[in-house]
């Protein structure tokens, strides 16, 4: 133990370019509680910004209760920021009061909607690099960096019924790769969590940048889709699932091969009531694809999940968009 009587090492003091790290100048909101709880959205300040539901607004967060454009935050002449309610439904609270136009002071709490707070404060670099630690870190799974099962449950029940409330499309796209027990069997554990984690660096290099994907469980994965029907889920699922079969993955000079099996469930196509429901009919979906031979698609049928116990595996292959995979 002769180490811990070591010279303790000496360090140089910052010099003033580093030392503006420290500055406390950066205006943010931060979001306390609430869908995206400890993400942080660094505000322009010089422009007016608006945050709102919309895709349109300058910060978006998906939460039913929050209008498309529920408020503004603007620098004032007066050198500080603006909080104006832009005639939300709901209204907005700063500190517990209703507002319709205040200042800002640094810590104000900022009530949007029954769920969302959100906190003004100003930040400098290392505020902002472990907020934003912090943020990935509890949304983030540790392994793949896709986003984990907590996440994606409030994600999807958001956008399930803003779906059903606006009557516009959302797919939900469960993933499962094929024998991945044997893959740890032949090559190890450490090979295989290797595989899971350079597959999830490709299925999120090749998804829409608003799409929802997530590590559901083991090697299970889930996607959620806005806004893509039915037809369109199958054609990313099946793009995915050719892209996959292709790629080539090593580890210590092995080829590990990989394909995968993928159930859809798609609004408003199926009469379902509740998220969980949609889940249950992408997992019966995948559950069919697995049963006719893996490494295929399947959008969920009732008909043909009804018919599914008593069906025999047709072999590996990849299902067709024809009148049997087409959940209505």
């Amino acid at each position: 133990m002769s180490h811990w009587d070591d010279t303790t090492g000496l360090t140089e003091a910052l010099d003033a370019g580093q030392s503006d790290r420290f500055n406390r100048n950066r205006p943010c909101l931060v979001v306390l509680s609430g869908l995206h709880i400890g993400q942080m959205f660094i505000l322009d300040p010089t422009g007016r910004q608006v945050v709102g539901r919309s895709q349109h607004a300058h910060i978006q967060l998906a939460d039913v209760d929050i209008s498309r454009m529920h408020i503004a935050i603007a620098p004032g002449r007066d050198g500080r920021f603006w909080l104006e309610d832009l005639g939300s439904r709901n209204g907005t609270f700063c500190n517990g009061e209703r507002i319709g136009k205040r200042p800002l002071d640094d810590g104000d709490k900022i009530q949007l909607g029954r769920n969302t707070m959100l906190r003004f404060t100003y930040v400098d670099d290392f505020d902002e690099s472990f907020q934003r630690l912090m943020y990935n870190s509890a949304l983030r799974d540790g392994l793949t960096r896709s986003f984990n099962r907590r996440y994606f449950t409030e994600r999807l029940h958001a956008e399930f019924h803003f779906a059903r409330r606006h009557d516009t499309a959302l797919s939900l796209l469960l993933l499962d790769l094929d024998h991945f027990k044997r893959v740890n069997d032949a090559n190890g554990h450490v090979a295989g969590d290797y595989v899971l984690t350079r597959f999830a660096e490709t299925m999120q290099k090749n998804m829409r940048n608003e799409d929802v994907f997530a590590r559901f469980g083991g090697e299970e994965f889930a996607i959620i889709s806005r806004s893509i029907s039915a037809k369109g889920a199958f054609r990313l699922a099946e793009r995915l699932r050719i892209m996959v079969e292709k790629t080539d993955i090593y580890y210590d000079k092995t080829r590990i091969a990989l394909t995968m099996s993928i159930g859809i469930g798609s609004l408003p196509d199926l009469d379902v009531k509740s998220p969980l429901e949609l889940v249950e009919a992408a997992d019966r979906a995948l559950y069919i694809a697995k049963k006719r031979g893996r490494n295929q698609v399947r959008l969920y049928n009732p008909d043909e999940d009804r018919e599914s116990d008593g069906h025999e595996s047709d072999g590996c292959g990849t299902a067709k968009p024809s009148d049997d995979t087409q959940p209505f």
